[in-house]
């Protein structure tokens, strides 16, 4: 089974005011309702899990209900964790004790404020992902990438070439990846940066897949801003 899981747990503090980015209304509809759209518009999924914060989880039951009302049997809202990868970890629980988790099952997991992911990159995740158990979503690099380990000074500048901007969405075969978070050190643990980490680190192979430029985050008030006139341009 394909599982569509919709990572909402930010509380979007580098955006300011009291409520998370992902419920920031733009064009008279929450952001986080465009990316569930995105996902409902893909028949692969046979569910789709949104994660958030244990205090905001009626108020997503509710937008869902209010916006998406006819595809409510499709969507299941469950609390979050503490990290990112705790959120994901509580979607395979979720998956494990609600629906059915084999060797096969694969998530595809995508920040909530990414509301311009396409169809193409979602159905590249779930190919890749059959083929390599996991796989990323990325851009090349066009800026020069300038490393300082000390924050101050520059330590190395890596080949541009050989550089990738992460995006989402992130697939996995949930049981694989399961598996090895479990088996990762705390020390391993306290390094991860993202959940496709988890398997590098355990030497497995990583996919890439294509993304867009235009698959921006919301992460600040200009962003919002870039929002509105992507979504323009759609109408």
């Amino acid at each position: 089974m394909i599982y569509g899981v919709i990572l909402a747990g930010g509380i979007g503090s580098r955006m300011g005011g009291e409520k998370p980015k992902q419920y920031l209304t733009v064009k008279n509809k929450p952001i986080i309702i465009y990316t569930i759209e995105k996902f409902l518009s893909c028949s692969e999924f046979d569910e789709i899990i949104v994660l958030c914060p244990s205090q905001w989880t009626e108020h997503t039951k509710n937008i869902i209900k209010k916006y998406l009302g006819p595809a409510l049997e499709k969507i299941a809202v469950v609390e979050g964790g503490s990290t990112r990868n705790e959120t994901i970890m509580n979607a395979i629980d979720y998956i494990e004790a609600n629906g059915e988790l084999d060797d096969d099952t694969i998530i595809v997991t995508h920040d909530s404020v990414r509301p311009f992911v396409t169809h193409r990159i979602i159905k590249e995740n779930i190919a890749a992902c059959r083929k390599y158990s996991a796989c990323d979503t990325v851009i090349a690099a066009t800026d020069t990438i300038v490393e300082a380990a000390n924050g101050k000074e520059i330590s190395n500048i890596p080949n541009r070439s050989i550089m990738y901007q992460g995006q989402t969405p992130q697939s996995f075969k949930a049981k694989k990846l399961k598996n090895a978070y479990n088996s990762l050190t705390d020390a391993e643990k306290d390094i991860l940066t993202d959940a496709a980490k988890i398997l590098v680190l355990k030497g497995e192979r990583v996919a890439l897949v294509d993304g867009e430029t235009f698959n921006i985050k919301i992460t600040y008030p200009y962003d919002l801003k870039i929002m509105k006139s992507l979504l323009e341009c759609e109408e």
